[in-house]
């Protein structure tokens, strides 16, 4: 039986569209088999693009070894912890128990250590963990980064459902890890809802130069251009707090030739 595909609206039958390659009602990601949303582009479990479909069926194995390992990597991190906090504890005998500062501090960045996050509420924490990850990128600290990005997704993923500005913080930080399947997958998320919201639109366009798309992200940066006079009239917090992100994508796209 044939239905409108939600993504492309084309005529489609089965579980992926023949067009676009969205999927329909009942189907689910080829890689790690959760449920698809109807139209999603990608998969919000995993990131792998909708109808990636041979590659992801034929690579089960290499797909769950990909989806592991950001966990496996953040329980490495949080083991090596532990061990140093032993350490030190045995060492020097007994002391006053640290601030969880002193666990999540690192010397990556000249000695200083990470503000303590223990008093911090879930969305508080991941504030913190973003703030000072993308303040690190900003610097060149690739170590920093990666010491903390683990316990950044973390905290995200603790969030539960996100909202929009949670799920743009999340594809940023993907970004600055270099995943696009994330980057991409957040995106697709908040477009869904809304469909012209400015922060999707821009970390759409990002996710796509990420996979080296170039058409598909001007095509973002051009829907964003579009979009950008009744969107900021709706005056929405995060539009706020990132608004020197929006105002940068629309100077480069402007001074690329875009209207």
């Amino acid at each position: 039986m044939t239905r409108p595909c939600p993504s492309c609206g084309e005529e489609a039958e089965g579980k992926f569209c023949a067009g676009c390659g969205a999927p329909l009602e009942g189907a689910t990601c080829l890689a790690c088999r959760a449920p698809l949303t109807p139209g999603a582009k990608f998969c919000h479990r995993c990131g792998t693009r909708a109808g990636a479909g041979a590659a992801a069926a034929t690579a089960p194995a290499a797909s769950g070894v990909g989806n592991a390992l950001p966990w496996a990597v953040a329980a490495i991190a949080l083991l090596a912890l532990i061990a140093l906090a032993a350490g030190q504890r045995f060492g020097r005998g007994p002391q006053p128990q640290a601030p969880l500062s002193s666990l999540t501090g690192s010397p990556l960045g000249g000695g200083a250590r990470a503000p303590d996050i223990s008093s911090l509420s879930p969305e508080e924490r991941a504030e913190r963990l973003y703030d000072r990850i993308m303040g690190a990128a900003e610097r060149g600290r690739v170590d920093s980064v990666q010491f903390f990005m683990p316990m950044a997704m973390q905290a995200y993923a603790a969030l539960g459902t996100l909202n929009a500005d949670q799920r743009y913080d999340m594809g940023r930080l993907a970004e600055v890890a270099g995943d696009p399947g994330i980057a991409g997958a957040q995106a697709d998320s908040i477009l869904r809802e809304q469909p012209q919201h400015l922060l999707g639109l821009l970390l759409a366009s990002l996710a796509a130069r990420m996979r080296g798309d170039e058409v598909e992200a001007r095509r973002f940066l051009e829907r964003l251009s579009r979009a950008e006079t009744a969107e900021r009239r709706k005056q929405l917090p995060e539009y706020l707090l990132h608004q020197s992100d929006i105002d940068a994508a629309l100077a480069g796209w402007r001074q690329q030739g875009g209207r």
